[in-house]
């Protein structure tokens, strides 16, 4: 795919879950600095991939490293210094502040006891700037919009500083406004030098913003590559059983529209 070191090498990954193998030898590398769009349908192991990556699943075989470093090997308080984790939903906050969210982020790097230094509450602060949630900050999370909750999850991730930021379905809950916002903001920190991998099911969205594309259908890897060279008709047929329209916009974008699901035999 390209010339440049690897930020991040995945050779033969395998899981399972007692008789499902769920993961079937995935291999591929990803250079630093790309938006990485990780496309296939429901259950074709996207999200088990990502939890394997940042090892909250711990017990699939092969080999990952991040930056040159085997993560078999690392702690998961070490792993959490160079993966973050952008999850798809707030999940349960309790009355907690945007600001109290975020510096969430920061407890990889807490020795013993947690108790925040000047350098997390400027790391922090500025984070909330560079995301627009600074005057949000003594706001509870659960009082936001779905955007302005989406923008805190990646902030809190953002202040782990990460060299990789694995973030699942990030705009599933957005309008147009703010799918779009969240994409710019992702792209902005890839440009950055960060690698960031992202699974969505938005196809046209990936295609816009994204460098690469991994597809993936029953935990194995369809293709990858640039996606306007790889997302084509034929590919959404096969890993979608879908009738599409891939057409290309007067700005020279991919967009693909859905026209049938394809009938299999007894339905």
């Amino acid at each position: 795919m390209t010339d440049e070191k690897p930020m991040m090498e995945i050779r033969d990954l395998r899981i399972s879950f007692d008789d499902f193998e769920a993961l079937h030898g995935v291999t591929f590398d990803v250079p630093k600095g790309k938006l990485v769009g990780l496309i296939g349908p429901n259950g074709c192991g996207k999200s088990t991939m990502m939890k394997c990556i940042s090892k909250l699943h711990t017990h699939w075989t092969g080999n990952i490293t991040i930056d040159g470093e085997d993560t078999s090997k690392m702690r998961p308080p070490d792993v959490a210094k160079v993966v973050a984790n952008v999850p798809a939903e707030v999940g349960s906050i309790y009355g907690m502040s945007v600001m109290d969210m975020v510096m969430l982020g920061r407890y990889p790097f807490v020795n013993k006891v947690w108790w925040e230094s000047e350098e997390d509450e400027k790391v922090v602060r500025e984070a909330l700037q560079t995301f627009g949630l600074d005057h949000y900050r003594r706001k509870q999370v659960s009082l936001l919009s779905s955007g302005e909750k989406q923008r805190t999850l990646i902030a809190k991730a953002y202040v782990q500083n990460p060299k990789v930021m694995l973030v699942d379905e990030p705009t599933s809950h957005l309008d147009m406004k703010y799918k779009l916002e969240v994409m710019e903001y992702l792209q902005k920190m890839a440009r950055n030098d960060m690698t960031v991998m992202v699974a969505e099911h938005d196809i046209s969205l990936m295609a816009r913003y994204c460098d690469l594309c991994i597809i993936m259908k029953k935990g194995s890897i369809v293709t990858i590559g640039d996606p306007k060279e790889v997302i084509t008709e034929d590919l959404i047929r096969e890993v979608y059983e879908v009738e599409s329209c891939v057409g290309v916009d007067r700005e020279g974008e991919i967009y693909v529209l859905p026209k049938r699901y394809i009938r299999t035999e007894g339905e």
